[in-house]
Formats: C-alpha cells, sequence, structure tokens
C-alpha cells in the first residue's frame, strides 16, 4: 500500500522494473542472435524486447500519472523528480562522452600513430608504409578485412535538412511550453503536435540515409573505424530521438486531457528537458562526425 511518512509519499511496490529488465535483457539476447546471423530466433527475440520495453514504459507513465492526477504528489517529491531528471541526463551526457571521446582519440591519436607519427615511425615505415593519415579513413591499413566506403556521408545533404529539422522542433516545443504557461491548450497541443511530426521526419530521414550509406556508399560497421564511429554515434542517437518521440507523444495525450495547469507540469517540463538534449547532442554529431 502507498504511505505517506510526513509530507513525503512513498509509493507502493510496483512490479514495472521487473518487467523492464526482463524487456532489456530479451532486447540484448536478440541483438546478440542478430550479430550472429541467427535469423531463426534474433527478430523474435530482438522484436519481442523492444515491445515489453515499450509496453513498460506507457504502464510506468500511466501509474505515475494516476498518482499525479490524485494529488499524492507534493513540493518535495516535485524535487526529487527534477533531480531525478537532471541526473538521468547527466548520465545520458556520460554516456555520449564516452563515443565522442573515442572519436577524438581515434582522430587525433590513433590514425597519426598508425602512420608512424612521434615515436611510432617504426609503425609507418616497417608495417603500412604507404598508410596515410587522414579522417575519415577511405583505405584502411588492413583494407583486405576491413573494406573502406566508396563515397563520403557528406555533411551537406540529408544531415544539413535533419540539423533544421531538429532545431525548428526545439523553437515549437518551446512556443507549446510557453502556450502551457499562459493557458493557451490550442497553442499548446498543436506545438507538441508539430514538434512529434519534425520528430518522424527526422528519424524517416535518418533511415533514408542509412539506406543510402549501405547501399551506396558501401559505408557498413565493418568498414573499419569510420564505419564502426559513425553508426554507433548516429544509431544511438537515433534510438534517443525515439525514446523523446515517446515520451513526447505521452505529454500531448496528456495535454489533450487536460492533466497539465500552467503551474503544475513538470512532466511537460521533463519530456522537453530529454527532447533539447537530444538536439544538442545531434548539433554536436553534425558539427564532429558529418562536417569536420
Amino acid at each position: 500500500m502507498s504511505e505517506a511518512h510526513g509530507s513525503y509519499y512513498v509509493p507502493e511496490r510496483s512490479y514495472w522494473p521487473i518487467i523492464g529488465a526482463i524487456g532489456l535483457l530479451t532486447f540484448a539476447w536478440g541483438s546478440l542472435h542478430l550479430l550472429h546471423s541467427r535469423m531463426d530466433t534474433g527478430p523474435i527475440l530482438f522484436g519481442t524486447g523492444i515491445a515489453i520495453i515499450i509496453f513498460m514504459i506507457f504502464g510506468w507513465f500511466a501509474t505515475v500519472i494516476k498518482e499525479n492526477c490524485n494529488g499524492l504528489y507534493d513540493a518535495q517529491v516535485d524535487r526529487s523528480f527534477r533531480w531525478g531528471m537532471a541526473w538521468f541526463i547527466f548520465s545520458e551526457i556520460m554516456f555520449f562522452s564516452v563515443f565522442f571521446g573515442a572519436l577524438f582519440y581515434v582522430r587525433e591519436f590513433s590514425v597519426p600513430w598508425l602512420a608512424g607519427e612521434g615515436s611510432f615511425y617504426l609503425t609507418g615505415l616497417l608495417v603500412w608504409p604507404d598508410f596515410q593519415a587522414t579522417w575519415p579513413l577511405m583505405i584502411n591499413p588492413d583494407n583486405a578485412t576491413y573494406v573502406g566506403p566508396k563515397s563520403l556521408v557528406h555533411a551537406w545533404g540529408i544531415p544539413a535538412i535533419n540539423t533544421a529539422i531538429l532545431l525548428s522542433s526545439a523553437l515549437t516545443l518551446t512556443w507549446a511550453h510557453w502556450a502551457l504557461k499562459n493557458n493557451q491548450r490550442g497553442r499548446l497541443i498543436w506545438g507538441l503536435l508539430i514538434t512529434i511530426i519534425l520528430g518522424l521526419i527526422f528519424e524517416g530521414l535518418q533511415a533514408y540515409e542509412y539506406y543510402l550509406t549501405h547501399a551506396h556508399y558501401g559505408l557498413t560497421l565493418s568498414s573499419g573505424i569510420y564505419g564502426s564511429t559513425f553508426f554507433l554515434i548516429t544509431g544511438f542517437h537515433a534510438v534517443h530521438v525515439i525514446v523523446g518521440l515517446l515520451m513526447l507523444i505521452v505529454m500531448l495525450f496528456r495535454c489533450i486531457r487536460g492533466h497539465f495547469t500552467p503551474d503544475n507540469h513538470f512532466g511537460f517540463e521533463a519530456a522537453a528537458w530529454y527532447w533539447h538534449f537530444v538536439d544538442v547532442v545531434w548539433i554536436l554529431l553534425f558539427v564532429f562526425v558529418y562536417w569536420l
């Protein structure tokens, strides 16, 4: 049973963390099967894991929404939610910092060392005398195993369009937030809806770019360090966009049902924080992965 200790609400025991853990385990298990080309079980496990995770997200959201609508949260709980969301976003910043750090290390240290720069001159002289330390790597040192791409992914195509789309979505979400604070429900709903549509367009263009890179550019995860860093960073960002879209869709339905007020709408703010975080990561990604 739910209890109140002093002024702080303590929720009842929840089974959603267990369901989420099962979903993540199934998702990871299916991913491993797919990586090992086990097409008999991989897609089933992978899809089941995603379905369980989505079910968990919507179910857990519903529980928290019900508690909020019943007036069980006070100012202290609101502060706890804000700190929790802030630390969650901080953990996501650290997550992406690892990949950007790996990209920096490869470009500034590993590739020059392979060409014999600094104290590694024997590497370039004896092992790979013809290796050119240029980024991105079109010709890998072991090009028989890791065949380089036929063409680069240029920044001023789909990536530039997607940058404009995400920046526009940040503006429409800010407009929706302003409308919520001013109790303008119609503009709030339209702002959220446009933001969600822009996010879906972004994901569609990202998927089309993946098709182009694989089918026409010859860029895959097996294309050496350029291919692996490109797909890891952009792929994880695409997953985070999907999570952000799920949050915004839930917020849209809550706004339609009138759950938020100008003074009480942290659920909306949390989703907005996360979406703006996704925007900032994409700007860094556009600069350091596509442009430079």
